[in-house]
């Protein structure tokens, strides 16, 4: 039985990872999986070595303070890689434990493969010399980071992103309101804290101050990530008069605007042809940190892959109720600045959508599993015959 290590330490990344179990289960059905799993990873039969939501932390000082646990987790996933010495590891983002991974992985032998690329490009880009001796071959979701690391002899293939070949939610708007008891002929407006439960308690409660200024004439939905504890998490958003849902693409797709935290969730907003605010905010020995070492222009990715701002960012200070309700008004009407966005999303998502020729040992896959069945080629190459 061929086995592999997978590591994936947020929601998104545990969604990629589940998408990449099914892809290669259907190719080498002989394949088992183990690692630093999700919910999405443990349902595809991930064996969950260490659960991702025991470890996701965010911000300098928030890793710090949570270090013996994060720590005695990793020591885990290194000995079930000493002991079981897989195949092949698939290492998805999550750099700050992904790293320490790689390193061992390499030393034991064991090929790596490394899904979404760590922000190298923007920030501790000495990290580059990690990649060059531990990674086998990089996937990289974004079409400029394939040139930044062959530029610097790293094997890498941009593969598309993963969320730009998603069919549109199925749900319709009435029916989006029947399952959460919303008004249908009420505008809505997403509300997107993160996936951590860091960031979640940082975000939120300014996200509720600006709800309450922007009025009862909107209804909020809130969606939950996977990586926290839905029934709790709802509890709190029903008590703010909010309405939760895990359907974070389907609220985002028929709200009027949205709040979304710096994430993956605002390639999800973009690519919903949403009219969104970017926030974000840490802790401020944190926020100077990055400050001191990012070299980019931008905090949002929207921003970054279109080289210039097509969506407002509020970040640390600047994350005020009353801000964000000066920012969203403009997207909420009909007006100049609503338009000029879903323009620009629409060249954005023409960006991310993945190349069309044919992959070898993929042309079965429909379209939209065209990134994951790249991903799935590129593993089955690094696979022992």
């Amino acid at each position: 039985m061929t086995s592999i290590f997978l590591s994936a330490g947020e929601s998104s990344g545990d969604h990629y990872g589940a998408d990449l179990i099914e892809h290669l289960r259907q190719r080498r059905p002989d394949a088992s999986f183990f690692g630093l799993c999700g919910a999405q990873m443990t349902a595809a039969q991930c064996e969950p070595i260490v659960r991702a939501e025991t470890v996701a932390h965010m911000g300098i000082t928030e890793v710090v303070r949570h270090a013996p646990h994060i720590y005695s987790q990793f020591r885990k996933l290194k000995q079930a890689i000493t002991v079981r010495k897989p195949a092949l590891a698939v290492l998805i983002d999550f750099p700050d434990v992904n790293f320490r991974l790689a390193k061992h992985c390499h030393a034991m032998g064991v090929p790596v493969l490394w899904l979404v690329s760590p922000q190298l490009w923007a920030w501790k880009k000495r990290r580059i010399r990690w990649v060059q001796r531990w990674v086998t071959k990089m996937l990289v979701i974004f079409p400029f980071e394939e040139q930044f690391y062959r530029e610097r002899g790293v094997d890498a293939e941009f593969i598309g992103h993963p969320l730009a070949d998603l069919p549109m939610p199925a749900t319709t708007r009435g029916q989006f309101a029947q399952q959460h008891s919303l008004d249908a002929n009420r505008q809505w407006i997403a509300l997107l804290p993160g996936s951590r439960a860091r960031e979640f308690g940082l975000h939120f409660p300014t996200m509720r101050q600006a709800a309450t200024l922007l009025g009862a004439h909107y209804q909020f939905i809130v969606p939950i990530a996977n990586t926290l504890d839905f029934a709790r998490y709802s509890a709190m958003v029903r008590d703010a008069g909010f309405t939760p849902t895990d359907d974070a693409r389907a609220a985002m797709l028929h709200a009027r605007a949205s709040i979304v935290a710096s994430g993956t969730a605002t390639v999800q907003a973009a690519l919903m042809g949403n009219p969104f605010v970017i926030v974000y905010k840490m802790s401020t020995l944190s926020y100077r940190v990055a400050r001191a070492l990012v070299t980019v222009r931008f905090a949002g990715m929207p921003n970054l892959i279109a080289g210039r701002q097509i969506v407002p960012e509020l970040l640390q200070a600047d994350f005020t109720p009353r801000n964000v309700v000066e920012t969203l008004r403009p997207l909420l009407a009909d007006s100049p600045q609503r338009q000029q966005m879903l323009l620009a999303l629409q060249d954005l998502r023409r960006t991310l959508t993945t190349r069309t020729q044919a992959l070898p040992n993929a042309a079965s896959n429909a379209e939209n599993e065209i990134a994951m069945a790249r991903a799935a080629s590129a593993a089955l190459l690094l696979l022992p015959r």
